[in-house]
């Protein structure tokens, strides 16, 4: 076996080892041979390596089966802190979590003005900010993971941004350059996905949907407990697939978008005509709701119905063992999955087998940022310079 060949199994090994360890911890080096098939050696001089590193402590020891008490091994979660950021239409949520993602600090702020310009300088504060939250670790600050709604190209470019007009942004670029350290873009519903898996509703699903339901609609999809992005990275965007042939003019170039619908967006605008007023509030509405308010109650059986008509063909497109759905209007009024229920299994196909679960978001609101922060979290510690260094 030639240099080469041996540093990519040491890698590999190392690998391995540092995911037992996270996924089973407190564990022996005799229990992470027995796990991995990996030689006592070998598990012996990586582990040596993943202490030096300060990603692997020992704690002790552990009880006996018979001769000496085990050494125990724990993964180091406080040996760096990850930020994650959600860029909404309205909002910005910035998060700190230790390499387990965990939230050690949480940072929200409404937005009066979307444009990237008026943005870009708030996003910058909010991570100086809460960077400055991270206690003293070996590796400090290990990278910036970003929830974009809209567009993103697999090449980390904001395309284009359907709510807020922004277009080919390399923001990316803009964060390596002020903060030095990774930046990992993505869809905002993608990173919703991938916190919902790690941690909330679709854990032990292999295959499911993640659906964002805000001023828009975007999609995250799970294909054998991995994200699919399509060929260029934009899968997903099924806010934007054709519900209504001649109907409304879309922000995106189309008509009749199943988030002009189907949104929360759609709700309010839709509950305001009802009511001849300005503006509804998602605290007006649930109180209406829970009022049993006729026009409230019309609004919300109306939004359920076009959410279950986009579910429907999500359902056949993806045969999913669960689809989560993430809105501040579920949320808070869950008696609409009855509505959306009852369209699905009008619309469904006979053939398809109703196997699937549909799930209330366990994340909230955290859930894009959380997602974004742990993709940043994988990429350290499986693909960064720190663990391939031999």
């Amino acid at each position: 076996m030639n240099t080469a060949d041996q540093s990519f199994v040491k890698i590999h090994n190392q690998k391995i080892i540092l995911n037992n360890i996270i996924h089973h911890y407190p564990v022996s080096r005799a229990k992470l041979s027995q796990m991995t098939k990996l030689n006592k050696a070998t598990i012996s001089s990586q582990t040596a390596s993943l202490i030096e590193k300060k990603l692997v402590t020992e704690i002790g020891t552990g009880s006996s089966s018979g001769g000496r008490k085990p050494v125990m091994l724990v993964f180091n979660k406080d040996a760096g802190y990850a930020i994650g950021v959600d860029i909404g239409v309205t909002y910005m949520l910035t998060m700190l979590t230790d390499l387990e993602g965990n939230m050690i600090y949480s940072d929200y702020i409404e937005l009066e003005d979307n444009s990237f310009e008026a943005v870009e300088p708030i996003l910058l504060e909010r991570i100086e900010l809460v960077s400055k939250k991270a206690p003293l670790s070996p590796y400090g600050i290990i990278g910036i993971g970003v929830g974009i709604h809209g567009f993103v190209n697999r090449e980390e470019m904001v395309i284009f941004t359907p709510n807020s007009k922004w277009k080919d942004v390399n923001l990316k670029k803009i964060l390596e350059e002020r903060f030095r350290c990774p930046v990992l873009i993505d869809n905002e519903a993608n990173t919703g996905a991938y916190g919902e898996k790690l941690f909330g509703a679709i854990r032990q699903c292999k295959n499911s949907v993640y659906v964002s339901l805000g001023i828009g609609i975007g999609l995250g999809i799970v294909v054998n407990d991995e994200l699919y992005r399509g060929t260029e990275g934009f899968s997903g965007e099924m806010g934007h697939m054709t519900i209504d042939f001649n109907g409304k003019q879309c922000g995106c170039g189309n008509q009749g978008c199943w988030e002009l619908y189907a949104s929360e967006k759609a709700f309010y605008q839709n509950l305001s005509h009802l009511k001849n007023v300005e503006k509804v509030t998602l605290e007006q509405a649930s109180k209406w709701i829970q009022e049993n308010d006729g026009d409230a109650l019309k609004a919300l059986k109306e939004f359920g119905y076009y959410v279950g008509v986009g579910l429907t063909n999500i359902i056949n497109t993806f045969n999913p063992e669960a689809i989560v759905i993430r809105s501040n209007l579920i949320e808070s009024n869950p008696i609409v999955l009855n509505w959306i229920q009852s369209t699905i299994s009008s619309r469904i196909s006979r053939y398809v087998h109703q196997s699937h679960q549909i799930y209330i978001s366990q994340l909230n609101r955290n859930a894009t940022a959380l997602g974004a922060a742990s993709l940043i979290i994988q990429h350290f510690l499986m693909d960064s310079k720190y663990i391939n260094a031999n």
